[in-house]
């Protein structure tokens, strides 16, 4: 069984977007492969939080990934800051990978362009998550476009540190997440779904009222000929309802089309089902929330088999490098 690694940082909440498109892949991921998925708390704060916001918005992230299908009992899932070995381990390859690498990051310079003060963080967390990884003797790190540079950075580290020191760390390879639909955004259908997007009208929030979301659907972009097809290039916004259509009854979007002569009676279907899909969710976020240490009780388990794992792959690596052991 392969061990497959995945982090999620507690920065504004998850949306139809992210339930179709990645954390249904996480779900299905935890039966076929030794699943560790952590809520990169630390990964929060190379950009100014309040006090208290990233513990509460931890929580709630977690939550509702537990709402959504992610079970503790089957994957190990923890907060990052809870295994101190991630920053331990940072601080060593922070020795090993170069100041060139870091600011070559795309991620980094994007950012740094766009915001006034730049934290030391910003440029060195790539390490930290190269840490994440080679902390569980990852094989798999499925990513998407926007992250596979940092996964090189992530081989390149570890292979540098092998080459220097002996072989300590698996050299963990970039896996493709199976697709999950292209969720759009509903009033800018030429844009994904984004918790950043300038207006949330045209983005689904798993926790948000139910009411309002069959609302944003029956307000969704479309066009004017009237005609229901799948085509995304020249239909976008009917071709994203059926996308999400497809996706949250089980079938394909060309064969959701057909059903369909009219806009209206697709706007309020694809409504209806993703209320449905929806509404178990929030149920079991509501219990959750009723309840919260429990939630914290189950962190604290996944915290404590994430370590057992973490705090052997440290000691090989602190042997490797040379410092002194602790008595």
């Amino acid at each position: 069984m392969p061990r497959v690694f995945s982090g999620i940082q507690p920065t504004g909440e998850l949306h139809l977007g992210n339930l179709l498109g990645a954390v249904r892949n996480w779900v299905d991921d935890q039966h076929r492969a030794d699943s560790f998925y952590c809520v990169v708390d630390l990964h929060a704060l190379t950009v100014p939080k309040a006090p208290g916001e990233v513990a509460a918005r931890t929580l709630e992230l977690a939550q509702v990934l537990i709402a959504c299908g992610l079970d503790p009992e089957v994957c190990t899932l923890f907060v990052q800051s809870h295994v101190r070995a991630h920053t331990e381990l940072a601080w060593m390859l922070q020795c090993i990978a170069s100041v060139g690498e870091l600011r070559r990051m795309t991620q980094f310079k994007d950012k740094s362009a766009r915001n006034e003060f730049v934290s030391a963080g910003l440029l060195t967390y790539p390490v930290l998550q190269a840490a994440d990884i080679l902390l569980y003797d990852t094989d798999e790190v499925p990513v998407g476009d926007d992250q596979r540079q940092h996964l090189e950075l992530t081989r390149d580290v570890a292979e540098r540190f092998n080459a220097r020191y002996g072989d300590t760390f698996v050299v963990p390879r970039a896996t493709i997440p199976r697709a999950g639909a292209r969720v759009m955004d509903l009033q800018l259908p030429g844009d994904k779904m984004s918790k950043s997007a300038a207006s949330d009208t045209g983005t689904v929030y798993l926790t948000e009222d139910l009411s309002a979301v069959a609302k944003k659907f029956k307000r969704a972009v479309t066009d004017s000929d009237g005609e229901v097809r799948y085509d995304p290039a020249a239909k976008p916004g009917v071709s994203n309802l059926l996308s999400i259509l497809g996706a949250a009854t089980g079938r394909d979007p060309e064969e959701v089309a057909g059903a369909y002569t009219q806009y209206g009676p697709l706007k309020a279907d694809t409504a209806e089902a993703v209320v449905e899909l929806l509404r178990p969710i929030q149920a079991r976020v509501g219990e959750l929330r009723a309840d919260p240490g429990a939630t914290t009780a189950l962190l604290a388990r996944g915290a404590a088999k994430a370590e057992s794992v973490a705090e052997d792959v440290l000691a090989r690596a602190t042997s490797a490098i040379g410092l002194l052991p602790r008595a």
